[in-house]
C-alpha cells in the first residue's frame, strides 16, 4: 500500500533583523531551522516548506497564493495593503513608523512650501502627508533613510525602535504614524483549506505557548501544615497561579509541596512575600511552553 503524500505547508520567514527572533521561535516550538550558507530554504520538517524572503514581500506573496503563511511586520502589511489574515501578534521587533525633520526645521514653515520626503513607506507616507496638509514630493529610499536630510530631503518617514539613530543624525520626531511588531499571518486561500487551517492554527498554538512560557516561571516550595492552612484561609489571591496552586503532601511529613506558575515580573516581589508566609526551600525554574 502506497504511503499518502502529505502536502507541505509553505511558510515565508523574513530575512534581516526579524529572522533571528522567528528562527528562535521555531526552535523553541520544536522545529529548529537548519540553514546552509548562501541558501534561502532552511530544512525544518517533513510537513513544512520554509523560504526566506524580504519582509516587504511576504504579504503580497501570501495574497498571490504562492505561500500559505508567513511572518512580517504589520507596517509592511499596511504599506502594501496586503489582503491576508493576522493569526498572532508575536510582539517582538517592535518599531514605530514616524515622521521626522531636522531639529532646526519648523513644521509651519514646511507646510508653506513643497517638501521632499524620503521614505521606504511610500503608501503610508502619502496617506499621512495628505491628511496632515503637506505639499510634497516623495523620494523612495532603499535603506539609510536618516542620512537624506537636510541636503536631499526636508523630512523622512521611517521606522525606529528608540529614536536614538534619528537623534544621532540631527532629526526630531514630529508625529508617530504607526506602531508595528512582527505578526504571524496567513493567506485567505490557505485558511479556506481545512487541513492547512488546522496546521496553521496548531503552529500558532505552539508559538503562543512558547511566548507564554517566556513570560512565566515555575516556583516550587514547601509549607508546614500549619503555615499552609493559614495561607489558604487568607484568600484565593494569597498564592498567585494561572488557575490554582498545585499541592501535594510531603512524604513522611505533615507539610505540603506547592507549585505555582507566575509571571517573571512578579517574582522579585513574590519570593520575599512567600518567605514571610512560611514557604521553605523555594526553587525557581524556567518554563519551555505554557498552553493555557
Amino acid at each position: 500500500m502506497m504511503k499518502k503524500t502529505v502536502e507541505k505547508l509553505r511558510i515565508l520567514i523574513p530575512k534581516g533583523r526579524i529572522y533571528n527572533n522567528v528562527a528562535l521561535l521555531f526552535e523553541e516550538a520544536g522545529f529548529p531551522l537548519v540553514l546552509a550558507d548562501r541558501t534561502y530554504r532552511p530544512r525544518v520538517s517533513d510537513w513544512l516548506d520554509v523560504k526566506i524572503m524580504k519582509p516587504q514581500n511576504v504579504g503580497e506573496l501570501l495574497e498571490l497564493g504562492s505561500h500559505d503563511a508567513g511572518f512580517t511586520g504589520i507596517d509592511w502589511i499596511m504599506e502594501n495593503s496586503a489582503h491576508v489574515e493576522e493569526i498572532l501578534d508575536l510582539g517582538f521587533d517592535r518599531v514605530f513608523i514616524v515622521a521626522a525633520v531636522p531639529v532646526n526645521h519648523n513644521e509651519k514653515t514646511l507646510k508653506n512650501k513643497k517638501i521632499v520626503v524620503a521614505t521606504e513607506y511610500v503608501n503610508l507616507a502619502e496617506k499621512w502627508l495628505k491628511s496632515s496638509g503637506y505639499q510634497y514630493r516623495i523620494l523612495r529610499t532603499y535603506g539609510a533613510t536618516e542620512v537624506f536630510p537636510p541636503d536631499d530631503a526636508d523630512m523622512i518617514i521611517d521606522n525606529t525602535s528608540s529614536g536614538q539613530t534619528l537623534k544621532d543624525n540631527g532629526l526630531r520626531i514630529v508625529d508617530t504614524i504607526l506602531e508595528s511588531s512582527t505578526r504571524f499571518v496567513a493567506s485567505k486561500a490557505a485558511l479556506g483549506d481545512p487541513e492547512k487551517r488546522r496546521r496553521i492554527e496548531e503552529l500558532a498554538m505552539l508559538f503562543k505557548a512558547v511566548l507564554e512560557g517566556r513570560e512565566r516561571v515555575m516556583l516550587e516550595m514547601n509549607f508546614s501544615k500549619g503555615c499552609f492552612e493559614a495561607v489558604s484561609k487568607t484568600g484565593k489571591n494569597s498564592l498567585p497561579a494561572m488557575r490554582s496552586p498545585t499541592v501535594a503532601p510531603l512524604y513522611g511529613s505533615d507539610g505540603y509541596a506547592v507549585k505555582i506558575a507566575v509571571k517573571k515580573s512578579e517574582v522579585p516581589e513574590l519570593i520575599p512575600r512567600l518567605k514571610k508566609m512560611g514557604a521553605l526551600d523555594i526553587v525557581e525554574y524556567n518554563l519551555r511552553k505554557v498552553v493555557p
